[in-house]
Formats: C-alpha cells, sequence, structure tokens
C-alpha cells in the first residue's frame, strides 16, 4: 500500500522548535561533537548500478549504517550522542563551568556522570547505544527489553555494563514500563519516541541521527530526488525528512516512509490525520520496526515534509536481504538485517508497479537515497533468513574493496 501525504506543507514545513532541532547549525554541531570519538568514522556510501537497471531508475545510492561506531546500525548515533549532551548538560548546571565534549574526562564531569543513571526501552539497537553512551562517560545504565527482544540482542546491551529488565508485552509495552519506573526512582528516561510533555530528549536522539545524512549529503554532491526510509515510531525518517526539507526547501527531495505492514502505525496514522495506535498482531520479521504507536515529535515533522507513507511485507524484507547479500551485475555486497533494507525493499515494490511510479514520479533519470539502517546485529537470526553468515557477505565486500 502507498498513499499520498496530503497533510505536507511545502511552504512553511516545520514548526519554529523542529526547525531549530534539525537545522544545518544543530547537523554541525553533531558532527562535531562526533568528531572527537575516537571511534568515529564515516560510514560508507554504495551504489547499485545493476539494481538501478533493473528497476529502471538512474541511480541507486545506499548509506551503510551496519558499520557504525561498532554497534552496527544508526541508533549508535542516537542514544548515545543523547546521554553525552544530557551529561554536560547536567555539569552545567551543577558546577556552574562549561563543559563541552573534550571536557568528559574532566574530574567534576565525571563525578557528575556516576551519580546519574539512564534507562530507555529497547527493541535492541537503541539499548545499545544509550548503554555504550553511559558506559563512555561512566554513567550507570538500565535497559528495559520486551519479549520479542531476542537474547543475543541482550547479550550485545549487557556487554557494554547496563542492567537488563524484561518487561511481559510488546515494544510500547515496554516504553511505558520504563518511563513509570525511571520516574521513580529518578533516573533519566532516554527514549527515542516522544509523547506529550516529554520532547527534549528524544529530539537529542533524533539530532544524533542527521550525522548520516550529512555525510552522505556530501559524498553524493548533487541531491537526490526520491529518498526511501524506514520506520518504527518515526525517528530516523523524521530527522532525514525534516533536515531536508530545511536544507533544500521547495526543491527537497520526494520522501517516502515505509512501514512493516504489520506495524504500520504511521501509514494509519496519516490516513486519520492524528496519532493512532494499530493493534498488536502477528509479529513482524523487521524486528527493529515493530512500533506500534508513533513518536509524537516524528509524526508532527513527518505530517508537513513527508510525501508518501508505504508498507511493505514480510517476504520483501527477507528478499531484500538475500539480494543485497548476493548482488548481480557487479552491485557490491551489503550486510542487511531484518530492518536494515527495507526502504529499499519499499523501492523495490514501487518501481515495479506503474501507478506507484507514477505517484512519485521515478523515472529513469531519478536518483535514490536509501539508508541500510542496521547490519547483523543479530548473526544468527541472519545467517536463518539468508543463509549466509555475515563474515561470509563482509568477506565479499572486502575483497571487492580491494
Amino acid at each position: 500500500m502507498l498513499i499520498r501525504n496530503h497533510h505536507a506543507d511545502f511552504g512553511s514545513p516545520l514548526l519554529p522548535e523542529d526547525a531549530e532541532m534539525l537545522s544545518i547549525s544543530a547537523a554541525a554541531e553533531v558532527e562535531r561533537q562526533l568528531s572527537r570519538r575516537d571511534d568515529h568514522r564515516p560510514t560508507p556510501l554504495h551504489s547499485l548500478p545493476a539494481l538501478a537497471s533493473e528497476l529502471g531508475v538512474g541511480a541507486i545510492l545506499v548509506k551503510d549504517e551496519g558499520h557504525r561506531l561498532g554497534l552496527g546500525s544508526f541508533k549508535a548515533l542516537g542514544g548515545s550522542y543523547a546521554v553525552i549532551r544530557l551529561v554536560l548538560d547536567e555539569a552545567r548546571k551543577r558546577t556552574g563551568r562549561d563543559a563541552d565534549i573534550d571536557d568528559l574526562a574532566r574530574d567534576d564531569v565525571r563525578a557528575v556522570a556516576r551519580e546519574m543513571t539512564f534507562g530507555c526501552a529497547t527493541d535492541g539497537n537503541h539499548g545499545r547505544s544509550v548503554a555504550m553512551g553511559a558506559q563512555l562517560v561512566g554513567a550507570k545504565s538500565v535497559i528495559f527489553v520486551h519479549s520479542s527482544v531476542s537474547q543475543k540482542r541482550i547479550d550485545a546491551i549487557a556487554h557494554y555494563g547496563a542492567e537488563i529488565v524484561r518487561v511481559e508485552g510488546t515494544y510500547d509495552d515496554s516504553v511505558e514500563f520504563a518511563a513509570k519506573v525511571c520516574d521513580d526512582r529518578g533516573w533519566t528516561v532516554v527514549s527515542d519516541t516522544s509523547w506529550s510533555g516529554y520532547e527534549y530528549i528524544p529530539g537529542l536522539v533524533m539530532q544524533g541521527y542527521m550525522a548520516l545524512l550529512c555525510e552522505a549529503l556530501r559524498e553524493i554532491g548533487t541531491p537526490p530526488t526520491h529518498v526511501f526510509v524506514q520506520a518504527g515510531v518515526g525517528g530516523i525518517a523524521a530527522a532525514t525528512a525534516g533536515h531536508l526539507a530545511l536544507r533544500y526547501g521547495s526543491d527537497r527531495p520526494q520522501f517516502v516512509v515505509v512501514e512493516p505492514a504489520r506495524a504500520a502505525c504511521l501509514l494509519e496514522t496519516v490516513k486519520a490525520g492524528h496519532p493512532v495506535k494499530v493493534a498488536h498482531g502477528e509479529p513482524t520479521v523487521m524486528a527493529m520496526l515493530e512500533c506500534y504507536e508513533p513518536s509524537l515529535v516524528a509524526w508532527r515533522i513527518l505530517s508537513r515534509v513527508a510525501c508518501a507513507f508505504m508498507t511493505v511485507e514480510e517476504d520483501d524484507a527477507v528478499s531484500i536481504m538475500n539480494r543485497l547479500a548476493r548482488p548481480k551485475g557487479g552491485d557490491p555486497a551489503i550486510v542487511a538485517g531484518e530492518s536494515g533494507g527495507v526502504g529499499l525493499a519499499g523501492l523495490v515494490t514501487v518501481a515495479g508497479n506503474p501507478n506507484m511510479r507514477a505517484t512519485l514520479g521515478l523515472d529513469g533519470s531519478s536518483r535514490i537515497l536509501v539508508i541500510n539502517t542496521e547490519g547483523a546485529t543479530d548473526p544468527e537470526r541472519y545467517e536463518e533468513l539468508v543463509g549466509l553468515a555475515p563474515a561470509e557477505v563482509a568477506g565479499v565486500l572486502s575483497m571487492e574493496r580491494v
């Protein structure tokens, strides 16, 4: 399913607070802070000329976040960035001294961090990022995981010293429980979704995501004509769409939000014209996108700047994982997790449907940007779905680079 967004406003797209959050200057500050980290490297941007020819488009470019900060996911940019910002904010407040990214090792800043505990609910990747950020600054973290989070993903979070709390139910249940426990105990919730009265911290998380887009745009040079980005609660999609709108105005690319058909809370929200919580049904293979209620801030942004919303089926997600692992015609091999290639799966769906192509103006001159949002964050599940170990696919990619 694909529907146009009739709420979009190409004249004055964002509210002032959202424009400030996703501004070019805010993105530059994110990149400045990121550049101070020893583990920072810009992630690869791959071109898929063979697939572009097959789909009848001019170019397909894939920003590969499977290499981000050792976490294998774009989420590494959000939660950890927010934790660092919050520690520096608190240090300024308590000490009366200025504190910047270069001051994280300062004794008084470390003392403040040691007294702070950060909590969040997670499908896996965001929790790892928050735990990594807390470990980096010397704070504590408590991560709440719901029933569908695999043991491999839980172990990856615990690797960063986090205390793990298991919650029965869905991701949305874990968000609610985490917020209550953190409020009761005076901990700081670092959520990648927002609700009424809770927007500043999710805004920091979204700010962190802008770094990947800035890297991609510098390398691309000529702006893309279309951008397809997957969504759970909508954070990465909103950050990307909002920043593109601010950077390019009415000349911005056509932006398409892609969701699992089994968890399409944003598509149902745009149909209704207001936030909608969809019923929890059969779980989706796209585990990192299994969210049933949108982030309020993300919806506020996407309602103004996203051009269309669409869904993909379970087989689409698995098919694109396999296509990227076994490329044709000289395209590079890419390790994409269950949710990583969903934006590209959306493009494949649109390209094969004449009505959808016409709706989005997709043709032989179109230049499309997509984001591989995660690598094999659960290696066993990846091998089960693809039939190859991540290392086998990554080995092919390494040889191609040589």
